[in-house]
């Protein structure tokens, strides 16, 4: 088992890792490339971002497939597979080309649920540039969102902070919301002067609207100050809070001890105080919900699980979490 390899896919909307790791817990190779969430790219573009990665990362670590697969097992956590269909699809495709005796997709949600908890059980957020959630019972029952953002109800990654900013900004400056320091800070960021500035960069193309999802530090900072920066604050940890509450009630988990794997650049941003809100509110839910902000990199949660299908040890646990801790692989 120890000589045997796995690899693991953190499949993101902003970036994609794949490491390569034996079953020891050694990491062989750590690659890094752009974005391959399939709902963004297309399958076929999400398996050339992958395609690419797996070739970086097998010469890396000097291996070449002989007689077999390199890999005794493949996970790949991806952003933009929200449905099992959507799952069972790249699976298929990934699984031809051959890397692994045996593959299996889940959505990016399961990587910080596997990373943040410690036996791979409990609720896994991701509030990054988009927000989702997925929670497990100890006896294997799920909870899933869809995620598809406004027709499914979601609210709360840094598209949707930032744009609110945005809105906030210019309702600031024509006199259709209330004043807030957002109608400067917003505009000054993207090197501009007005809110109006900013709607026209953005519709005429000269600044992609996708850049929004960098303002929540900014947001966040404001909030300590401003009332409307703190009422778009105030809305993300109703958010978060929702999913939570959602997904411990339907699973019934409400009263029992429960970690709360809450990752993602967006929720890493967060300040300490509204974290501590977020806990509070919790422990309104449950009395032993444990919440873990945790800056663990998602191809962590992968490589776990791929191990777990190995059947490695807490040797091997243990060995993976700290090699891919320390790797400056962060979460987006």
């Amino acid at each position: 088992m120890n000589g045997a390899i796995v690899f693991a896919v953190d499949g993101g909307n902003s970036k994609t890792d794949l490491a390569l790791v034996r079953g020891d817990g050694t990491v062989l190779s750590l690659v890094r490339g752009p974005l391959s969430s399939p709902h963004h790219l297309g399958l076929e573009g999400s398996l050339a971002v992958l395609g690419e990665l797996w070739k970086r990362a097998t010469k890396d670590a000097a291996l070449t497939r002989t007689n077999g697969p390199i890999a005794a097992v493949g996970r790949l956590c991806m952003a933009g597979v929200d449905f099992p269909a959507e799952e069972q699809v790249l699976q298929e495709r990934v699984a031809a080309l051959g890397w692994a005796e045996h593959t299996s997709v889940a959505n990016d949600t399961y990587a910080v649920l596997r990373a943040g908890t410690d036996d791979g059980w409990g609720v896994g957020l991701v509030c990054g540039a988009g927000i989702n959630c997925v929670a497990v019972a100890p006896d294997g029952r799920e909870v899933r969102f869809p995620a598809l953002g406004e027709i499914t109800g979601d609210w709360g990654g840094g598209r949707d902070v930032g744009m609110s900013a945005l809105a906030a900004a210019a309702r600031s400056a024509d006199g259709r919301g209330p004043r807030t320091s957002l109608e400067q800070k917003v505009p000054h960021f993207f090197g501009l002067e007005t809110p109006d500035e900013v709607a026209e960069a953005i519709h005429l193309g000269r600044l992609h609207s996708r850049r929004v999802i960098e303002l929540p530090p900014l947001v966040f900072a404001e909030a300590e100050h401003d009332l409307v920066a703190a009422g778009i604050v105030e809305r993300l940890t109703f958010e978060i809070v929702a999913l939570v509450r959602a997904s411990l009630i339907r699973l019934d988990l409400t009263q029992e001890r429960v970690q709360v794997a809450l990752g993602g650049g967006v929720a890493r941003a967060l300040h300490e105080r509204v974290i501590g809100q977020i806990e509070a509110e919790l422990h309104e839910i449950g009395p032993h919900i444990e919440l873990r902000l945790t800056s663990s990199p998602p191809v962590l949660g992968a490589a776990l699980s791929a191990l777990d299908e190995l059947g490695a040890g807490p040797d091997a646990h243990a060995r993976v979490r700290v090699a891919l801790a320390t790797a400056g692989m962060t979460d987006g």
